[in-house]
């Protein structure tokens, strides 16, 4: 479909492009969209409040090219603007680009191509890891394994997406699926963590995902080693997993349980990483709530331990048992590579934790093949 023709019938695809304060970045990602060898999509740029040059990137855009538009909104996060731009979609399908982000340029078409192929409720694809310092480089997360790749199935029956990075914005949602299970953002102002929950909710919900090796799409890497200093954002993963928990009860159904048992194993990877991404002086607090949420779990029968290798199991005694022996331990197993890592093993279950490490590594089976931001095991 012409640019020019591209307002006159509902699109195949709505695009939802999140923007604050990027105007570093914006330019690239727009080009990298209206440059696409599938036209038939429209752009919604959710402007939530930019307070420097980022809207006048835009307005160029919208100006040029029909098939882009731009919703203005005080700022009120990324929850809010993203559930925005879902209720003004129009399209068939639902793409995601962040605005430090950008497409390859064929990512729609071959998105586009598998969903019509497969009539699949997701197709789900791989993407680079991209840093354009301190000089331009890309590499492959390989999201998608080998197994997985040109197929498709339900996420029940492959429970590894479940445990990955969730990367939203290398995917296409048929749009009725989010609608007919009430998928949306935690809108939550000032909230983190969103990505995460909206995943999760997708992969409760999708009967049919189909798989590809392709990647779609480049992942700005330049502002991914933030860390956590302020008291308001400690409990955002805490409110997520709420809404997850939530999500799934509201449902019920013959797969709640099962659906809860994963929930929990994911959220240990992620409270982990909130974890060692906070302040010190914020994380006992953390740790002290984390543990009171994981005993409650215990209690009610809902942590499936099948799905805990051995240094995820001996981490959830651990915080369960002592959350403040677990600071201390933890602190004091600080770094990484494999040195610091049986350090942090001894501690936790001595020689014979560490046995069993070695061994699960060597000859274990598990459905988790990669962790919360996606390092292998």
């Amino acid at each position: 479909m012409a640019p020019s023709d591209a307002r006159a019938a509902a699109p195949e695809v709505s695009v939802l492009v999140p923007i604050y304060n990027v105007e570093k970045y914006l330019e690239q990602c727009l080009s990298s969209l209206s440059g696409q060898t599938f036209g038939d999509f429209e752009a919604i740029c959710v402007n939530d409040g930019s307070t420097d040059g980022s809207r006048a990137i835009v307005r160029r855009f919208c100006d040029a090219d029909p098939r882009f538009r731009v919703i203005d909104k005080p700022n009120s996060g990324y929850g809010d603007s993203m559930n925005r731009g879902l209720a003004a979609a129009r399209g068939r399908y639902v793409a995601i680009l962040e605005s430090d982000d950008f497409f390859e340029p064929g990512a729609l078409e071959a998105l586009h191509a598998a969903a019509g192929r497969t009539g699949a409720d997701v197709v789900k694809a791989d993407f680079y890891l991209y840093w354009s310092a301190p000089e331009e480089r890309r590499e492959l997360f390989r999201i998608v394994d080998e197994r997985e790749a040109g197929r498709t199935m339900a996420p029940l029956d492959d429970l590894a997406v479940f445990f990955r990075k969730p990367s939203i914005w290398s995917a296409l949602y048929r749009r009725d699926f989010l609608e007919e299970n009430g998928i949306r953002f935690l809108p939550t102002p000032g909230a983190s963590y969103q990505d995460a929950g909206f995943s999760f909710k997708v992969w409760a919900s999708a009967r049919s995902v189909a798989f590809l090796a392709d990647p779609v799409l480049n992942y700005r890497q330049d502002n991914e080693a933030s860390s956590v200093a302020s008291p308001g954002k400690v409990f955002c993963v805490c409110d997520e997993y709420a809404s997850m928990e939530g999500f799934v009860r509201a449902r019920g159904g013959s797969r709640e349980r099962a659906l809860l048992g994963i929930l929990q194993r994911m959220k240990l990877d992620s409270y982990l990483w909130n974890y060692d991404r906070l302040a010190p002086e914020l994380r006992p607090a953390f740790a002290e709530r984390a543990a009171a949420e994981f005993r409650a779990a215990l209690e009610e029968g809902i942590v499936d331990l099948s799905l805990f290798e051995p240094t995820a199991r001996a981490e959830l005694d651990a915080l369960v048992a002592d959350p403040e022996a677990f600071c201390a331990g933890r602190g004091a197993a600080a770094g990484t590579g494999t040195l610091a890592a049986l350090r942090r093993y001894l501690r936790l279950g001595g020689l014979p934790l560490v046995a069993r490490v070695v061994w699960f590594r060597l000859f274990g089976r598990s459905a988790r093949r990669t962790n919360w931001r996606g390092g292998a095991l």
